[in-house]
């Protein structure tokens, strides 16, 4: 009797230890059970730690409340402006509410996946090129709410989404690389006249300055001479005043008009001697000729009347003696 009443209490030990394991669980910290009893949802959330369900008629699942990563794969897509893109993301998000998670939604992880994908997606499709590399906070702000309208009814929130990359074709990066070179010469450009501008300015004031100065034009020079100087070099200054340089120039270009001038007056004296001599000329032939034609008649009057002549012979040698030698 005794022998029985030990076995009896030895079964019944046994089969209370294989009871207690077969129903014993543990939820960790970073979980939450849920418990299923037939197909229902019993009570409440079994919170962290130690728990006892009934074998082979509840069935705990185990929830994981930690923030999940998740990488969205790279859609590709034409934004609003007809540029194809590829962009990839990454969502993080966490369940709030477990029960929910398992009896709302299937595979919540899976459901948040191509919620992800589908949104980024139509992103893209309601953005320009611009916005997607340059303003994409605003871009991750929409994206987050596209996505977590749906995720609340799943017992999900989403924490946060980020764009990871944009893809651009190799053509589209080579135009863009040619409109940011383009951009860069421009504002060098600008920069540099800007520059020249000033310069100009500042070398108009010190020209002026100079000008009323002429000694600190000296001075500069010597500041450039002794500039040169100071480099251990071979090279020999030899500082040449402006003023000679000017001078020498106009000494170049003097001789030519100079010949030129005498040239003209030598040309004009010859003239003028040729006019003189023809004048001369046409003096002394008038003379002779008034001379023969007063000889003349004094000659037919020597032979008639021998003192008359001796008077016109007088005469003739007095207008002789008065009258210019003729050459």
């Amino acid at each position: 009797m005794v022998e029985e009443l030990l076995g009896a209490a030895v079964a019944a030990g046994a089969a209370g230890l294989v009871y207690l394991a077969a129903a014993a669980r543990v939820v960790k910290q970073y979980e939450r059970g849920v418990i299923l009893r037939l197909g229902r949802l019993r009570g409440t959330v079994r919170p962290p730690g130690f728990t006892l369900i009934v074998p082979a008629v509840d069935r705990l699942h185990k929830v994981n409340m930690q923030i999940v990563t998740m990488p969205v794969p790279a859609q590709e897509g034409i934004t609003r402006d007809n540029v194809t893109v590829r962009v990839d993301a990454v969502v993080y998000f966490k369940v709030v509410d477990a029960a929910a998670a398992i009896i709302n939604v299937e595979d919540y992880r899976f459901a948040v996946s191509q919620m992800a994908q589908t949104s980024l997606r139509s992103i893209i499709g309601k953005s320009d090129l611009d916005d997607l590399l340059s303003n994409r906070e605003k871009l991750n702000e929409g994206l987050e709410l596209m996505i977590d309208s749906p995720a609340m009814g799943w017992g999900v929130q989403i924490d946060r989404v980020e764009i990871k990359d944009v893809s651009l074709p190799e053509s589209m990066k080579r135009s863009m690389a040619r409109q940011a070179e383009a951009d860069r010469e421009r504002r060098a450009r600008v920069i540099n006249a800007d520059a020249e501008l000033q310069a100009s300015k500042k070398l108009a004031e010190a020209a002026h300055q100079m000008a009323d100065a002429p000694s600190a034009l000296q001075l500069r020079l010597l500041q450039t001479v002794m500039a040169v100087a100071a480099e251990k070099n071979s090279t020999l200054v030899l500082p040449i005043p402006v003023e000679l340089l000017r001078f020498l120039e106009r000494g170049a270009a003097q001789p030519p008009q100079d010949q030129a001038a005498e040239r003209a007056d030598e040309q004009t004296a010859v003239e003028q001697a040729a006019v003189e001599q023809a004048a001369v000329e046409q003096t002394a032939v008038e003379q002779a000729a008034v001379e023969q034609a007063a000889v003349q008649p004094a000659t037919e009057q020597a032979a008639v009347d021998p003192f008359s002549e001796h008077v016109a012979v007088e005469e003739s040698t007095a207008d002789t003696d008065g009258r210019p030698e003729r050459k």
